[in-house]
């Protein structure tokens, strides 16, 4: 890849970032009268419904946050006063109203005032409110926002393997990767944004990673399993075939980037494999683009949308291509890359109305002109536009390859440190 490439495709990600997805959601989702962000948005940004996802609230507030500390010095003055009001307005409606559950539960759903409506079994929107807090608390110094998000990391901890199952363990006992995956990243959140406690926290993230090898990754079969059952063999019938290509591609990068971040080159090529056989999987040779699930078997998935093409599994493999380029500087990465990029491009954006589309057909036309829901909201695409845009920077001024690019200093911000 070119420097001319690299700095074309930096200048594009973050100008998509700053001057396209975060003001949509400002515009049409913030909420400034009860705080939170109104997530339900038709493809023009008018509000379906103005009750409000949990996941979203704590996702969104980790968003901007980030994104403030990513750009620090490069948003004009009245965008940065802009982004830090709606950063404050966000964080103050996950600590008061998300986390207002029974013994510190955070909320999956609430109406626009923040009065709750639905306290689901899983302990997802628990994990969004902790990043989301951390990360505000790391930009403005605030320590009460810590001290909430780790009150709840201890609350997600004790609730953790006790809420009611999905499936009867009388009968099947079984494993879930996404709760695995999802805190490998938070615990690296915590780190950045609590670096008092990292040592804890990489221990933490060690734990998870040991169990993701030990019961979800099969080299055999050359796949991550979504589930299998309590002892890591296969589990019946198509949940136990079951592959979602966008959370392997996203479990991979997460271990690439703390193999990036300890400089382990062993723990990077353990996760390149995973992204090898989740594109071998996942991509559809006939249209392009990458399937919602498919059979490890090559049977018919369970789910009906399985040939779907979401817009978030499509951030987490262009991004995991681009991050395996950064780190190897092996040209397939960048093949990989390159295609993944020119398909998210060409189908997901709207360009008249701003964001992207989140549903597709298998031939990439338009299913669901949706904007946001519950589910997708102001998160993955702006994570992966920070993210890609803040690798093609250090990769701009420090080349490729893992000597370049590893430790701290390489996360924090464009064009500077993450001090």
């Amino acid at each position: 890849m070119t420097k001319e490439r690299i700095a074309e495709l930096r200048d594009f990600y973050i100008s998509e970032l700053a001057d396209d997805n975060i003001p949509f959601w400002l515009e049409h989702g913030l909420d400034r009268e009860f705080g939170g962000l109104m997530d339900f948005l038709d493809a023009k940004g008018e509000p379906l419904s103005t009750d409000k996802g949990g996941w979203i609230q704590g996702r969104f507030t980790w968003a901007l946050s980030r994104a403030l500390e990513a750009l620090e010095g490069k948003l004009e003055p009245e965008k940065r006063a802009e982004w830090l009001e709606a950063a404050r307005l966000m964080a103050g409606f996950v600590q008061n109203k998300v986390l207002a559950g029974p013994g510190g539960r955070a909320y999956f759903e609430l109406t626009r005032e923040g009065e709750p409506l639905v306290l689901r079994r899983y302990l997802f929107s628990e994990t969004f409110a902790i990043i989301g807090l951390a990360q505000y608390a790391k930009l403005t110094g605030d320590r009460s926002y810590l001290e909430k998000a780790l009150e709840t990391l201890a609350v997600h901890e004790a609730n953790r393997g006790k809420l009611a199952p999905k499936i009867d363990p009388a009968v099947r006992r079984m494993r879930g990767h996404s709760e695995t995956m999802i805190l490998i990243n938070v615990f690296q959140v915590l780190r950045a944004c609590d670096p008092g406690r990292a040592a804890d926290y990489t221990a933490k993230i060690d734990a998870q990673i040991e169990e993701l090898f030990r019961w979800f990754v099969k080299p055999e079969e050359r796949v991550l399993l979504e589930t299998v059952n309590e002892d890591g063999s296969r589990a019946e019938g198509p949940e136990g075939r079951c592959v979602n290509p966008g959370h392997c591609l996203e479990t991979a990068w997460f271990l690439m980037e703390e193999g990036r971040w300890r400089g382990d080159e062993a723990l990077i090529r353990r996760a390149l494999p995973i992204v090898e056989w989740s594109l071998e999987r996942g991509w559809d040779r006939d249209f392009g683009g990458i399937f919602s699930f498919v059979d490890l078997d090559g049977r018919m998935p369970a789910q009906i949308e399985w040939d779907m093409k979401y817009w978030w599994p499509h951030c987490e493999a262009t991004y995991a291509c681009l991050l395996a380029y950064a780190l190897t500087g092996e040209a397939r990465w960048e093949r990989w890359f390159e295609a993944l990029h020119d398909y998210t491009w060409k189908h997901f954006p709207d360009r008249v109305h701003g964001e992207w589309f989140g549903y597709l057909r298998r031939d990439g036309t338009i299913a669901n002109d949706v904007k946001g829901n519950h589910y997708k909201g102001a998160f993955h695409v702006a994570r992966f536009e920070l993210y890609a845009g803040l690798l093609l920077d250090a990769l701009l001024r420090k080349g490729s390859g893992l000597a370049a690019l590893s430790g701290q200093e390489t996360l924090g911000r464009l064009g500077g440190s993450a001090s």
